[in-house]
């Protein structure tokens, strides 16, 4: 029997900015990377735009298929960040001013001696019912709702949010990773290749095809939870690419000798 565990997680990124390329995503990539550590599997990533109905179909499509959803953007003040109306629709509840995060944004507020304003306090509001997110950059709050971390689309932000929600999380025993070069291209090592996943069902391999001067070559990457699985996998790849090897120099003598 296998001890693995294997939690799971989704990202929905919210914002029209990210699809008309005005802002270029700088989280989706910081997540996958702490997950990862984390030993949580990102499994996918959504990109909506800040359209009701849009965040509410996409999170509700997720949100039950995996482990956890993580949300960035939408919650600032302004009249477009509407993500935690979106969120209360998806979850049936009404989407109100959170009492603790009123007295958190007004002291914040009241000490840089600037008036909290009614588009200021529009980032006090969350569903009925959530957790607050810490926010220690600019003090506003993400929050939790079911399985649903909503957190701020400032990449700076947001990486402290995560960097808050992680200990909360459960985990599962992490992907472990082994590269080989392969001084052949794609076109030749496909169908080994594709034996050899096929026989090493417990390990993912990828392959990424690279090209240096007129030369194709492959970096090929064995991705598994066990050190045995993916050593296992990783000694057939060599030996395929021993194998091609040696099919040339047989090809290369047998042209030089005809």
């Amino acid at each position: 029997m296998s001890n693995e565990t294997v939690v799971t997680a989704a990202m929905l990124a919210i914002g029209d900015e990210l699809l008309s390329g005005r802002t270029k995503d700088k989280n989706i990539g910081h997540l996958a990377d702490m997950l990862t550590i984390s030993g949580i599997d990102l499994k996918e990533v959504r990109i909506v735009a800040d359209e009701e109905d849009a965040i509410v179909e996409a999170l509700n499509a997720i949100r039950g298929k995996y482990d956890y959803v993580f949300t960035s953007g939408g919650i600032g003040p302004t009249h477009d960040d509407i993500t935690a109306d979106a969120v209360s629709k998806a979850f049936g509840v009404p989407c109100e001013h959170d009492a603790a995060a009123m007295v958190l944004l007004a002291e914040m507020y009241k000490r840089r001696e600037m008036e909290f304003t009614e588009a200021r306090q529009r980032m006090a509001r969350m569903p009925r019912g959530a957790a607050h997110i810490v926010n220690p950059v600019s003090t506003a709050p993400g929050f939790i709702i079911g399985n649903v971390y909503v957190m701020a689309g400032v990449p700076q932000v947001f990486q402290a949010m995560v960097d808050n929600v992680l200990p909360m999380l459960k985990t599962g025993t992490p992907v472990l990773s082994l590269a080989i070069a392969c001084p052949y291209g794609e076109g030749e090592i496909g169908t080994p290749l594709a034996a050899i996943q096929k026989a090493h069902p417990e390990t993912s391999i990828g392959s990424y095809p690279r090209y240096v001067g007129q030369k194709f070559s492959t970096e090929i990457v064995v991705r598994g939870r066990s050190q045995d699985v993916i050593e296992a996998a990783g000694a057939d790849v060599r030996a395929m690419i021993e194998a091609i090897r040696r099919r040339k120099d047989i090809a290369e003598n047998y042209q030089a000798e005809a």
